[in-house]
C-alpha cells in the first residue's frame, strides 16, 4: 500500500530544484511522524524531481520560456502539456497538487483542475485535490487583481518574501498564505558548512555565523579583483545579455587590466554557448555549476535581475543588474508594473542597494560606468554588504523547505468544499 498521492508540476530549473527540497523535505517530516505507508510522488519536471525519485511524467524543464514572444511561439505545445497533465491528474486523482512557481502555468492548471472537480461531483466522485502554490506569483509587481484568482482556485499559498503575507492578507483574506522563508539561504549555508568540514579536516576553517554564508578574509581575498558574470539560466536570457556583459568587460579591461572574470552557467549547454562568443576576451574564465563557491571570493557581480540577485546579497557581493527582454514584452510590463524595482534585494530594501540598468540602459558602456565605479571605491562595497545584511536577515533563516512540508502535510486535515 501506499501513503499520501502528490502531483508536482515544476516548469523550470528553479522549480525543479525547489520541488526536490520539499520532496526530501515531506518525506523527513513523514519519517520523524513514523508514517505507516510512504507517499508517492509524481508529476512534470526535471532532473532534480527525478533525482529525489519523483516519477516525472513529463520533463517540463526543457519547455521554460520567457518573454511574450517565446510564450505565443510556444503556445500550442503548452497546450498539448496542459492537456496531458490534467489527464494525468484526473486518472492518478492525487491527494495534493503542487505547483511551484511557473504561475503562468500553474495558475491555469489550478483553475482547470477545480472546474474539472465541480463538473464531474456527485456522491460517488469524490475526488477533491488540495491544490498548493509554492513561490507566489510576482501579482504584487503587476496584475494584483489575479489574487482574487488564486483565493478562488488554491487552498495554500508558500511565500518566500517576507512582505507578501500582509499584502495578500490585504486584498485576498480568504487565502490561506504562509511565509516560509527562501530556501536558498539553507542552500548555500548547508555548501559553505560542507566547505567548512572540509577545511577544518586540514586545519584550515575558521568558526563562521549561521546567519548568513561569509566571505573570505580579506587577508585570503587576491589582489586582482574578480567580477561574476551571471547572464542568466536560459538560453534566451544569454543571448539578450551576454553581448552587455562582454562589452563591459572590454571597457573594464582598458581601467582595470589585471582584472579577473568568471562567467558561472548551469549548464555546459550554456557554456559551449558562452565561450563561442567570449573566446577572443581576455582574463576571462567561465565555469558551469559552484556559483556558491565563487561567490566567497568575488568582489563584484554582474547579474541577470532575479533570484540571482538574492544569492549574490547572500554572499554580501556588490552587484551590477541588469535586464533585457523582447520589445514587446518590455512595453506590456513597463505599463503594467506597479513596483519600483527589478532587483529582489532593491525590492526587499525598498531602495537602491544593488544599480539597476533595464532594457535599452543595460549597455556595455553603462554596465562598465557602474562597475568600475564599485571596483574603485572599497567603502562603498562596504557600505552595499552592511545594506544586504539586513536584506538576509529578513529571508526567514534556515528551515524553509522543513516550514513549506509541514504547512503542505497540514492540508490533508482540511477539506475545501467543492
Amino acid at each position: 500500500m501506499t501513503g499520501r498521492r502528490f502531483l508536482l508540476i515544476a516548469g523550470e530549473t528553479s522549480g525543479d530544484l525547489l520541488a526536490a527540497e520539499l520532496v526530501t523535505a515531506i518525506r523527513r517530516a513523514e519519517a520523524q511522524r513514523a508514517a505507516p505507508f510512504p507517499s508517492v510522488f509524481f508529476g512534470a519536471g526535471g532532473p532534480q524531481m527525478q533525482a529525489v525519485g519523483v516519477d516525472v511524467v513529463i520533463d517540463m524543464t526543457r519547455h521554460s520560456v520567457i518573454g511574450l514572444w517565446e510564450v505565443v511561439r510556444k503556445l500550442g505545445g503548452f497546450k498539448r502539456l496542459f492537456e496531458s497533465l490534467l489527464r494525468l491528474a484526473c486518472d492518478r486523482q492525487p491527494d495534493v497538487i503542487v505547483c511551484v512557481d511557473f504561475s503562468g502555468f500553474n495558475r491555469r492548471f489550478a483553475r482547470a483542475v477545480r472546474h474539472h472537480v465541480r463538473a464531474l461531483g456527485g456522491p460517488f466522485r469524490n475526488w477533491n485535490p488540495r491544490i498548493v502554490q509554492y513561490v507566489s506569483p510576482q501579482v504584487w509587481a503587476s496584475r494584483p487583481r489575479r489574487a482574487k484568482a488564486l483565493e478562488r482556485d488554491v487552498d495554500l499559498l508558500l511565500c518566500l518574501l517576507p512582505f507578501e503575507q500582509a499584502w495578500y492578507a490585504a486584498r485576498a483574506p480568504g487565502l490561506r498564505v504562509e511565509f516560509v522563508g527562501h530556501p536558498i539561504v539553507e542552500r548555500h549555508l548547508n555548501a559553505e558548512c560542507g566547505t567548512r568540514n572540509a577545511e577544518r579536516e586540514t586545519g584550515n576553517g575558521e568558526r563562521g555565523t549561521r546567519n548568513a554564508p561569509s566571505r573570505l578574509p580579506s587577508s585570503v581575498v587576491p589582489q586582482a579583483p574578480l567580477v561574476l558574470l551571471l547572464p542568466g539560466s536560459r538560453r534566451g536570457e544569454l543571448t539578450r545579455h551576454l553581448p552587455a556583459m562582454i562589452g563591459a568587460v572590454r571597457r573594464i579591461l582598458e581601467t582595470q587590466p589585471d582584472a579577473r572574470f568568471r562567467m558561472v552557467l548551469p549548464n555546459e549547454e550554456l557554456r559551449d554557448i558562452a565561450q563561442l562568443r567570449s573566446a577572443a576576451v581576455p582574463n576571462l574564465e567561465s565555469q558551469v555549476g559552484g556559483l556558491a563557491r565563487s561567490l566567497p571570493e568575488a568582489t563584484l557581480a554582474i547579474a541577470k535581475t532575479g533570484s540571482v540577485t538574492l544569492e549574490c546579497a547572500l554572499f554580501g557581493v556588490p552587484t551590477v543588474a541588469l535586464y533585457q527582454t523582447s520589445w514587446p514584452t518590455y512595453l506590456v510590463a513597463r505599463n503594467i508594473a506597479t513596483v519600483e524595482f527589478l532587483a529582489m534585494p532593491n525590492l526587499l530594501a525598498g531602495e537602491v542597494v544593488f544599480p539597476e540598468l533595464i532594457q535599452h540602459h543595460a549597455t556595455p558602456q553603462n554596465i562598465a560606468r557602474e562597475a568600475l565605479a564599485l571596483l574603485s571605491n572599497p567603502d562603498r562595497r562596504e557600505q552595499i554588504r552592511a545594506r544586504l545584511a539586513r536584506v538576509v536577515a529578513a529571508l526567514g533563516g534556515a528551515g524553509a523547505s522543513d516550514r513549506a512540508a509541514a504547512a503542505v502535510l497540514s492540508l490533508m486535515d482540511l477539506a475545501k468544499p467543492v
